[in-house]
């Protein structure tokens, strides 16, 4: 460890080697040009004056390569711009020398000598450095890849003196700014081009990479992708300087898809969650598990978390316990870990009694529809008996705000999972909630959670292929879990109880062009195809938010309202108690979401 350290390159390893080297070497080059002079056959004797001679050439020497800054330029980044300053700075050097001498500050010295050692000096100096590049541009291991930044900041800065410290493989020959008042400007010595100059750049130096610097929403971010990659691009990072662990990432498709929410209320979020008591079910599932990490984030006094799976539970708590670990279990703690099933009523119920939380958000639930559809009677336990303990345990126990977890596929379902959805919203909005307000979030798929495309097609990938995709006109509304999971708080912070919130997801995404764009990301476009499966069981060709006109808004354009939909809730239980006993569990379900047309075949 000790050694890598010693031995890794830094600027100040650098400048130091090459400070030593040119004094080593113009101390050889000026005793070579004296015995050049006088054909080896008058031996130099030091003197004073000799002395004087030395030292004085070779410091003006270094001084005058440090005024042109040939110190910060690595072996791999010196061209022929460099070895003009090399040469700048002999002329200058020896230019100042010669005036000295002719001042008579240096005695009788014969300056033929001086004349002899600027041109053996300039060679070598320049040669020691480009032979070293040509040993790097030779070396596929240790060749950096040219690179062209885009955006002309402060990171572009920090990236440019990491490439010349040799930490990253890339070296930057170009920085594009749209800014004009950036153009034409230079940022450690790279000059900022205008977008416009892009195509004749990379024609000219045959740039293959890019390095983003700057953040990018997700329509230009796709559109300079887009462009990027038709234009011969193969290789796009992301510049992250905060990480410790390394300073480029690959563009993800989750930058692609990404799409961040103009109204996000943190003030609004924050006054809801901080200092409250907040109970999660599922809070160790793709979304339950961002709520929690949302309610440390606002402050919150105390978390329950509520999870059937062992390890789920154990992978978020220690997460947010590395470093204040749990000592036990009372009150005084931020996280209390419950290892529960929601259908264990007479357990869930003493729980919120004990806790008496101020907020419970329910996220627990079978989502993956193939396996709901395999597991009928496992789907309707789960997801509505289940869900119906928590709403009435949550009743009973006087907890002020309940909020529900739903999903687009509660929209007019074709699967057995999106309607056992669709039965917990009719429950949440008409059972009487007594002193709690009730409300449920309904949102479209999230990127990153368990079961999703994304990780499938990502493993799909690494394993050589091929992509499987069910349909070619397939569309699926995606968001990142991080800012869904923060605009079902919003919405759960201004609700008043029986609404149904729909997130704004944005445009649909066709799952063909997600595959073809992961694809070019992985530089894997002509290696692996995509292969059309069939519908499965229970799928349909696009999602839905809203039910026609049922629209309503709010004061945030990202979260609109469902109104609600009425449905006697003696009547709605009797369905549920027969939903669990009956044999034809399709035709019951129908019967209780009269928009529910099961697509039970897949194609």
């Amino acid at each position: 460890m000790i050694k890598s350290a010693i031995f890794r390159p830094s600027n100040t390893k650098r400048i130091v080697f090459f400070l030593l080297i040119d004094v080593i070497v113009s101390y050889f080059t000026l005793i070579l040009s004296y015995d050049l002079r006088f054909s080896f056959q008058v031996p130099l004797e030091f003197s004073k004056e000799v002395a004087l001679v030395f030292c004085a050439l070779i410091a003006l020497k270094v001084c005058a390569l440090w005024v042109f800054k040939v110190y910060l330029v690595p072996w791999r980044f010196f061209g022929l711009s460099e070895a003009l300053k090399i040469i700048y700075a002999h002329i200058l050097a020896y230019g100042i020398f010669m005036l000295l001498s002719f001042l008579g500050l240096f005695g009788a010295f014969p300056l033929s000598v001086v004349v002899i050692d600027f041109v053996i000096s300039g060679i070598l100096i320049g040669g020691i450095r480009i032979s070293k590049r040509i040993y790097l541009e030779n070396s596929p291991k240790n060749s950096p890849k040219p690179a062209l930044i885009f955006g002309a900041n402060t990171q572009a800065s920090t990236l440019i003196k990491s490439a010349l410290n040799s930490e990253i493989p890339f070296y930057p020959l170009a920085i594009i700014d749209e800014d004009e008042k950036s153009q034409g400007s230079y940022i450690s010595n790279l000059k900022v081009y205008p977008k416009t100059a892009l195509k004749e750049l990379l024609e000219k130096h045959k740039i293959k990479s890019a390095i983003l610097t700057q953040a990018y929403a997700k329509p230009p971010l796709e559109k300079l992708f887009n462009e990027l990659t038709k234009m011969g691009i193969e290789e796009i990072k992301i510049a992250s300087m905060l990480k410790e662990d390394r300073h480029l990432e690959d563009i993800s498709i989750e930058d692609l898809l990404s799409r961040p929410s103009k109204d996000l209320d943190k003030e609004v979020i924050g006054s809801f969650i901080r200092n409250k008591k907040v109970l999660i079910t599922g809070a160790g599932g793709s979304i339950g598990s961002e709520i929690v990490r949302q309610c440390v984030e606002f402050g919150a006094k105390r978390i329950i978390l509520v999870e059937h799976s062992e390890y789920n539970l154990y992978a978020i708590t220690e997460e947010l316990t590395k470093k204040t670990p749990i000592k036990n279990l009372d009150k005084t703690e931020l996280l209390r870990p419950v290892m529960l099933s929601i259908l264990e009523k007479e357990r869930l119920l003493p729980l919120m009694q004990e806790e008496k939380p101020d907020i419970v958000v329910h996220a627990a639930a079978y989502k993956h529809v193939p396996l709901c559809e395999y597991n009928q009677k496992s789907a309707i336990e789960n997801n509505v008996i289940g869900s119906k303990n928590v709403i009435d345990c949550a009743i009973e126990s006087k907890v002020p705000k309940i909020v529900i977890i739903s999903t687009d596929k509660a929209v007019r379902p074709t699967n057995v999972m999106g309607a056992t959805k669709r039965i917990v919203e009719l429950y949440a909005q008409n059972v009487d909630p007594k002193e709690s307000e009730i409300v449920a979030v309904r949102f479209g798929n999230v990127l990153g959670s368990s079961g999703s495309v994304v990780p499938k097609f990502k493993a799909q990938i690494q394993r050589g292929g091929p992509i499987t995709v069910t349909h070619p006109d397939i569309t699926r509304y995606f968001m990142l879990i991080p800012e869904a999971c923060r605009l079902v708080l919003q919405a759960s912070a201004i609700a008043k109880g029986g609404e149904i919130f729909i997130l704004d997801m944005g445009e649909p995404v066709k799952i063909v062009d997600l595959a073809k764009n992961m694809l070019r990301l992985y530089g894997k476009e002509d290696e692996i195809e995509i292969v059309f499966s069939g519908l499965r069981a229970g799928e349909k060709l696009y999602e839905e938010l809203l039910i026609g006109e049922s629209e309503g808004k709010t004061k945030y354009p990202s979260i609109q309202v469902a109104r609600p939909t009425n449905y006697d809730i003696k009547k709605l239980n009797e369905d549920i108690n027969e939903l669990l006993k009956t044999q034809d569990i399709i035709a019951k379900l129908q019967e209780i979401v009269v928009e529910f047309h099961h697509n039970a075949h897949a194609n």
